[in-house]
């Protein structure tokens, strides 16, 4: 009896088989699924996420900076110069400093003295007119202790602003070291109960010295020489940094522009039995003068330099003397002549806002072209961010404007 399969060619026997039996002993029948795939939105969102806060990272560190290197010019100088205190394009002041240095030394005896105290005061007069004061005018200070001038002077006028002023020496009316008062300020009794009593005042920038009475003691000539000499070498690097801490700022201490005085003061009891205190008093009058003013002045002065009147300033490595035509001046004097020599460091100043208006609305060549115009820019690199930022914006303010050190 013929069976199924014996019927069914051998051809067609796989088309018919079940598809179980086809499959390997095992294993699941492959299902293909009858949805269609999904679209990838998911991952699109994603993407565009990335590119949207690339580009805001992009915009928020945006930037437009011009970073300038300062023109430096180092020019050879040796000209004369007139400076005044209250008027032209060089000012000047006058600065002094004082310190007191004592070594005991062994003392020789004693002696007996009787001499008053001076010193130097400064007097000033606010009022429009000049005021004269005649010989013997007597000034006092807070605790009553009179000094007189013993010549006539006349103050000249000025204003509450800026007083008229003149220097002068005086002397106490009573010998005695109770004279040798600090500095401190003076008012004139003969002035009381007048206009003149507030507008004409006076003030002393060192010590009343040179009083004493009674019996003092006494050191060896020698002694007291070489002590002097020691006090005075150890007085020079003090007084030298005092005055260079009361430059004022934006100011400038020339080499030569300074004067040293010494004056040795009344020798006074040691705390040691036999011994005497030396004391020796250092005063330094200095000149100074507004760097960017002194600057102006200097480069004016060379020629060849093509100086237009740019606002520059002297630099550290200027290396420049200073020489008095009539010495150091004091606080009384109204101008200043000197000379310079020696090597100036010529510095451009730079003005941001001015850079900043000058490459403002342009593009990144322009720019570069628009700065060589400049004498106060030696070098300038300009930032635009990001990459694809061709010109500067044009507002002046949204520009940064950087100086580096020359």
């Amino acid at each position: 009896m013929r069976k199924l399969n014996d019927i069914i060619p051998p051809s067609r026997r796989r088309e018919v088989e079940p598809l179980s039996q086809s499959m390997p002993s095992g294993r699941e029948p492959l299902r293909v699924s009858e949805r269609p795939p999904r679209f990838p939105y998911t991952t699109l969102v994603t993407v565009v996420l990335i590119i949207a806060a690339s580009v805001g990272v992009l915009f928020y560190f945006s930037t437009a900076k011009v970073e300038v290197t300062p023109n430096t010019v180092s020019a050879e100088v040796q000209s004369p110069f007139t400076a005044l205190t209250s008027s032209g394009d060089l000012p000047f002041k006058v600065i002094t400093a004082q310190k007191i240095a004592s070594q005991s030394v062994k003392g020789s005896g004693s002696k007996m003295v009787n001499s008053s105290a001076s010193g130097t005061i400064t007097i000033y007069n606010t009022q429009t007119k000049a005021q004269q004061l005649v010989t013997n005018t007597r000034f006092a200070t807070a605790a009553g202790l009179i000094f007189r001038i013993r010549s006539a002077v006349t103050i000249p006028g000025g204003s509450p602003s800026k007083p008229g002023s003149v220097t002068v020496k005086v002397y106490a009316d009573q010998p005695g070291s109770s004279y040798n008062v600090g500095p401190t300020s003076f008012t004139i009794p003969g002035f009381a109960g007048t206009p003149q009593a507030s507008a004409v005042y006076a003030r002393s920038s060192s010590a009343m010295t040179g009083g004493a009475s009674g019996s003092v003691p006494v050191v060896d000539a020698a002694l007291e020489s070489e002590a002097k000499r020691a006090l005075m070498a150890v007085l020079a690097p003090d007084l030298a940094a005092s005055i260079q801490a009361q430059v004022p700022e934006g100011y400038m201490l020339l080499a030569g522009a300074a004067t040293t005085t010494y004056e040795g003061l009344a020798p006074s009891p040691s705390s040691t039995t036999g011994m005497v205190d030396v004391k020796e008093q250092g005063t330094i009058t200095a000149v100074v003068f507004p760097n960017a003013a002194l600057a102006k002045a200097v480069a004016s002065s060379i020629t060849g330099l093509g100086y237009q009147g740019e606002p520059l300033t002297l630099g550290p490595a200027s290396n420049l003397v200073l020489t008095p035509e009539n010495g150091i001046p004091d606080a009384s004097a109204s101008s200043f002549s000197f000379r310079l020599t020696g090597t100036a460091s010529l510095i451009y100043t730079v003005d941001p806002t001015r850079i900043a208006a000058a490459v403002s609305g342009k593009t990144r060549s322009s720019a570069e072209v628009a700065l060589t115009n400049y004498p106060e820019v030696k070098r300038a690199v300009l930032i635009l961010r990001p990459f694809w930022r061709k010109s500067f914006p044009q507002d002046p303010a949204s520009i940064s404007v950087v100086v580096a050190n020359p």
